[in-house]
């Protein structure tokens, strides 16, 4: 059977065939290319269009929407491939500008249509459960990896999410007055030399999720902008849990059961591993100066993290970023990626600096359990402390950063970093990660490991 007949089978019009094997070629020049292309992307579109939801196809219906979806993705590919920086140039006013994933996703959508879902589009799916969308935002995922890959406009884009929120800037001078500010999903709130990030999201144990992403990557711009403080400290807040009704934990990384429910947008990775994390790592950027180790234009201050109960997923990822862990001893981590389908942020990038290959490959690929009272769990950890003991041991190590001043601590991680984790080697992963992980967001696999290991078909969000 032709690649042609597949679309027929499904009771598409023998037109349909042409289509699929009439994919425009592309001559290199921009306005040109972008005409042949909108028109096969539309013509596409019609097509699957006329298949029905994807909960009611049936078998060749699905066949032929996957051909559909696979020719339209080829040509991206190679759209962009030629002009990726035309686009990005077009989208940033030649680099002057500095436009945030999610803005310059939806942003392209308006300069060449077809090549990625408009809001709307994406919006109509948003309602639909994770197992019955149909994935439009894997495109946004073809389009971030081509142009992170870009070595130009891929570092642009990365300063781009290191510059503070619009809201974190308003804020700032309420909180320096104040020494508090309330993000919603975070506090932060000035204690000595320290300025303390609560993490809050108490009905699932601190997780994170798309009402938790702005508020808390606030929280961060405001402590590490504040002048008032040296460091910066990173807790998770008292928790509803009844296992865990009234203490303390981490957190417990993606919100798995909004994630099965088709409440975590493609875009949310992106926006926290390129903001929220690298931030923690790597310090706020100026407007007016490179992001980089070498140029050293970033505002940072060193970062604790204060494990209580667990950190699991995204929140041991994080701890790769933190310049000090402070655990207690009943505390453990995990990096549960093959039981969710997805791939754990950058740990696959940092967590073999922390306890080598080996034992990395079995937290990522296998789910080890690492406790943080062992010696695998204190290859992450820096100190471990009876959990009775977190708020005086924490006390001690805030001092112990403070008491001497940290004058040369943003040139020590400058170094540190650019030894281990350059600005370009970030910039390179992130173009992986981009396109893999749009495609495993949207990956029959991530719905099956949710229903086998998190009975997320029984969980209300």
């Amino acid at each position: 059977m032709s690649a042609g007949d597949v679309l027929i089978r499904a009771g598409l019009p023998a037109s349909a065939a042409s289509w699929l094997g009439g994919a425009p070629d592309l001559v290199g020049d921009f306005a040109r290319d972008s005409v042949v292309a909108a028109r096969f992307w539309r013509e596409g579109a019609g097509l699957f269009a006329r298949l029905p939801a994807k909960p009611r196809r049936s078998a060749a219906e699905a066949e032929a929407a996957a051909a559909i979806a696979e020719s339209g993705r080829a040509l991206r590919h190679r759209f962009l491939a030629a002009h990726v920086e035309a686009i990005y140039r077009a989208l940033t006013r030649d680099y002057a500008g500095f436009v945030r994933v999610d803005e310059l996703a939806y942003e392209a959508a308006q300069l060449v249509p077809g090549l990625v879902p408009t809001r709307a589009e994406v919006t109509r799916e948003d309602a639909l459960r994770q197992g019955d969308k149909d994935g439009s935002e894997i495109d946004q995922g073809i389009f971030l990896a081509h142009v992170l890959a870009h070595p130009a406009a891929g570092t642009h884009l990365c300063r781009a999410m290191l510059l503070p929120l619009p809201q974190s800037a308003e804020r700032l001078a309420a909180f320096a007055s104040a020494g508090s500010a309330d993000c919603g999903a975070a506090t932060v709130t000035r204690a000595g030399r320290a300025a303390i990030v609560t993490m809050r999201n108490p009905r699932f144990l601190n997780a994170e999720d798309e009402t938790t992403i702005d508020g808390l990557e606030a929280a961060v711009d405001l402590a590490i902008l504040d002048g008032a403080s040296d460091i910066a400290v990173l807790r998770g807040d008292r928790v509803e849990h009844a296992k865990w009704r009234g203490r303390r934990v981490f957190s417990s990384g993606i919100n798995l059961t909004h994630l099965y429910h088709g409440k975590i947008s493609y875009l949310w990775y992106i926006r926290r591993e390129l903001g929220l994390v690298n931030k923690m790592l790597r310090g706020l950027a100026r407007r007016d100066r490179p992001a980089d180790e070498e140029a050293g234009g970033t505002i940072e201050k060193p970062w604790i993290a204060a494990v209580d109960g667990f950190a699991i997923g995204g929140g041991c990822q994080i701890l790769l970023v933190m310049d000090y862990v402070l655990a207690a001893a009943d505390a453990y981590l995990t990096l549960p990626a093959r039981k969710e389908g997805i791939i754990p942020g950058a740990a696959n990038l940092r967590l073999t600096r922390f306890t080598g290959g080996r034992i990395a490959r079995e937290a990522i690929l296998y789910g080890r359990r690492l406790d943080c009272d062992s010696a695998e769990g204190r290859l992450v950890c820096d100190e471990v402390v009876p959990p009775a003991d977190m708020d005086r041991a924490l006390a001690a190590v805030i001092d112990n950063f403070t008491s001497s001043g940290v004058v040369s601590a943003a040139g020590n991680r400058r170094a540190i970093r650019v030894g281990q984790e350059p600005f370009d080697l970030f910039r390179q992963y992130m173009a992986v990660y981009a396109r893999e992980q749009a495609h495993c967001h949207f990956s029959p696999a991530l719905i099956a490991n949710l229903e086998r290991h998190w009975n997320a078909q029984a969980r209300s969000a």
